[in-house]
């Protein structure tokens, strides 16, 4: 037996709301402006979208596509989309408004306000990639950077947060009080939040962060002949789903795929609010391995896109998630190696776990046409928990 075999999944079926969020919340405009900017930095290139064909056809399936986000700038991650271009957003309006003129963000990035740019603090909490994606863009635009990491974080990500400048908070409690903290700290002292998860009377820089990952959207939809029947997306906070969802129902429109979102069993936030009907938090007891996803409060924001795109949400217990992160290392069906990080293999984790029960399949509506597309969102952006992970150790 493999651990897919054995490994209990938990669905809910939720029939999507009507509304217009995928347009309203985040705009066309939102995601053109951030694609705009962020194709014009320098190292942009597009990162691969890889095509899973002998494990489709192995779990009787169409297609598996897997967007490959280990190389994005360098970084390891799809956020390398997100913070830094809401860093640039934040600056670009606290100078607008700082200096009474209409700052752009072009000159942002030409260094033009460098000076000004040393007196704006940018602060944030974080598992590990929003964070260094942060710090990467205050070191580009010379801001001072605080981020708030919790006490489960590897301090291996911490060490790659600190080569990039960040000065680095570590706390006893877990995402969501390191979250709280930055809040506060930043009120009392005049910095700036950077986050990726709203709350109320805050929306504007986790708008622009999920209007960031809509570049990595953008390219697999270009990359694709035909829309996905599927797209299985982790959870977190809800904002890379929520941005996915979006987009595609922008480019595909009616042809958009069913959103599957993926959780940890430890961490299932999302799981909870569509069993409520609501944005729902969730005690989290016990750190799960996708470090990245470990997350119990949904941001507002995120969940009110995909109460009206997501039709499924499954949980997925830990013990899929290495043997996934191998088998994509040392894949068995000609395909080309891949270096993933824990969060980045949710989704593909939930399909297999998902194909070895046949009710399960079916309630999913996957069949031999299923043409199924995988966001991979990180790369090893830890080596050393990586290298424990191929030395054969789940944790």
């Amino acid at each position: 037996m493999t651990p897919y075999q054995t490994a209990t999944l938990h669905h809910v079926h939720r029939m999507p709301e009507v509304g217009d969020a995928a347009t309203r919340v985040l705009s066309s405009e939102d995601f053109s402006c951030a694609v705009a900017e962020i194709t014009s930095w320098p190292g942009y290139t597009e990162t691969p979208l890889a095509s899973l064909d002998g494990l489709a056809t192995e779990l009787g399936l169409g297609a598996i596509l897997y967007k490959h986000e280990g190389p994005r700038f360098g970084l390891g991650s799809f956020k390398a989309l997100g913070g830094s271009y809401a860093a640039m957003r934040v600056l670009q309006r606290v100078l607008s408004e700082q200096l009474g003129t209409d700052v752009t963000l072009a000159d942002i990035s030409a260094g033009k306000y460098r000076d000004e740019c040393t007196k704006i603090t940018l602060v944030s909490a974080t598992d590990g990639n929003h964070g260094r994606s942060l710090a990467w863009g205050c070191q580009r635009l010379g801001a001072p950077c605080r981020i708030y990491i919790h006490a489960e974080v590897s301090e291996g990500r911490a060490v790659a947060m600190r080569e990039l400048g960040a000065e680095i908070i570590r706390i006893t409690g877990d995402y969501d009080a390191s979250v709280a903290l930055a809040r506060q700290e930043a009120e009392q002292n005049g910095w700036y939040v950077v986050s990726d998860t709203s709350w109320p009377g805050y929306s504007e820089p986790p708008r622009d962060v999920m209007a960031g990952y809509g570049v990595m959207t953008r390219e697999a939809c270009e990359a694709m002949d035909q829309a996905p029947t599927h797209v299985f997306l982790q959870g977190g906070v809800g904002g890379l789903a929520a941005s996915v969802a979006a987009g595609l129902r922008q480019y595909w429109g009616e042809h958009s795929p069913r959103v599957v979102v993926v959780e940890p069993e430890l961490a299932a936030c999302l799981f909870e609010s569509a069993k409520a009907g609501a944005a729902t938090n969730f005690a989290i007891q016990e750190e799960t391995i996708m470090a990245g996803l470990s997350c119990g409060e949904p941001s507002p924001m995120a969940w009110e896109i995909l109460s009206q795109e997501a039709s499924d949400y499954l949980t997925i217990p830990d013990s899929i998630v290495a043997p996934t992160v191998r088998m994509l290392a040392c894949p068995q069906n000609g395909e080309t190696p891949i270096e993933a990080g824990e969060s980045a293999v949710a989704g593909l984790a939930a399909v297999i776990a998902a194909c070895q029960t046949a009710d399960l399949k079916a309630d999913l509506g996957l069949n031999d046409a299923s043409r199924i597309l995988l966001i991979g969102s990180e790369g090893v952006t830890d080596p050393e928990i990586y290298a424990r992970i191929m030395e054969g150790h789940d944790a």
